[in-house]
């Protein structure tokens, strides 16, 4: 095994044995953060926390801090700056990669855990507002899928809803096992459009309106798709540009994440108490693929973990601009 700690670590996260594994592991990794980390070290400081004894004491970085500051535990360079979309005037977060295969392994790991062999899929992406600017870690992550897929209709789909749906008609009559990831509101989009007969299809919704719409109900949105595409369940992929692995649901709206990828809940008034399952608050992500910015989250959505496993996503703060900045906003 290399002697370089940050090697070490990388071996570790993806063979991780049991909790406990996880627990030394984010230990290890909490301290190389704290130590390389200059924004982290600077809010730990702040917080007035200098040892922790087990994962459950360590401190969450609000993912605030990647749209004003470089959250980075060395500086470049860089293979890439991944960008969060945003609408005017509004900062985007930025997530400097130093190693994107570090990424690649995490998102291919994560995709074949939850459904095997990109190779037995013709894998589809409608994701216009994503396609249409710099730096989308998603746009990355499904050019990929899509070559691995080997499939020769595997690709974007911009807005040629005419097109994709002669595609999908294609892959029905051919009885091709397909998954169509795409925005909500491109997919509700098409499915008012066209309708599509009963297939081995799967439907990935990810990235919300983004603007387009106003926000509906989740189960009625899944209602509309799953009635016009004819599937049993409309899938999920829950991921940020501050994160290098992603949540993923298999319909009902559960998400469940990787053995290198905890979700936890907080208190909606107190950033530093976590909730039981059950309730709702803020959701706190610990992503031991991103080595090399800051492993320990504190996001702007809010969710609830569920008594038998898995979590779900509620929404979004209000004002969470700076909602559990405020020992550093003043700093920005």
């Amino acid at each position: 095994m290399s002697t370089d700690p940050w090697q070490q670590i990388r071996q570790r996260i993806f063979t991780l044995r049991d909790e406990e594994d996880f627990a030394a592991t984010a230990l290890a990794l909490f301290r190389l953060q704290a130590r390389h980390n200059p924004v982290y070290r600077r809010y730990l400081s702040l917080l007035g926390v200098e040892k922790v004894q087990h994962p459950r004491e360590i401190p969450f970085l609000p993912v605030r801090f990647f749209k004003g500051h470089r959250v980075v535990c060395r500086e470049g360079p860089y293979e890439a700056v991944f960008t969060s979309s945003t609408t005017t005037g509004m900062v985007p977060s930025r997530h400097y990669v130093p190693d994107l295969s570090l990424y690649r392994e995490s998102f291919v790991r994560g995709f074949r855990l939850f459904y095997g062999d990109p190779r037995r899929y013709c894998i589809l992406s409608l994701l216009p507002s994503y396609l249409e600017r710099e730096g989308s870690s998603l746009v990355y992550m499904m050019e990929h899928l899509m070559s691995l897929s080997g499939h020769p209709l595997s690709g974007f789909y911009l807005y040629d809803r005419e097109r994709l749906y002669e595609v999908l008609l294609r892959l029905a009559r051919e009885g091709v096992r397909t998954m169509l990831f795409g925005v909500t509101f491109a997919l509700l989009d098409l499915a008012e459009r066209y309708e599509l007969p009963a297939f081995d299809l799967t439907v990935v919704e990810t990235g919300g309106m983004k603007g387009r719409r106003r926000e509906p109900v989740r189960e009625e949105v899944h209602d509309f798709l799953k009635a016009r595409f004819r599937v049993k369940t409309i899938h999920s992929e829950y991921g940020m540009t501050e994160l290098l692995s992603q949540a993923w649901s298999q319909g009902e709206g559960i998400f469940r994440t990787p053995p290198w990828m905890r979700v936890y809940i907080r208190d909606s008034y107190d950033p530093f108490v976590m909730v039981a399952p059950g309730r709702t608050g803020g959701i706190n992500v610990i992503d031991l693929a991103n080595i090399h910015s800051c492993a320990f989250l504190e996001t702007q959505d809010l969710g609830r973990r569920l008594p038998e496993g898995g979590f779900t996503v509620e929404g979004r703060f209000d004002h969470s601009e700076i909602r559990g900045c405020n020992l550093m906003v003043q700093e920005v």
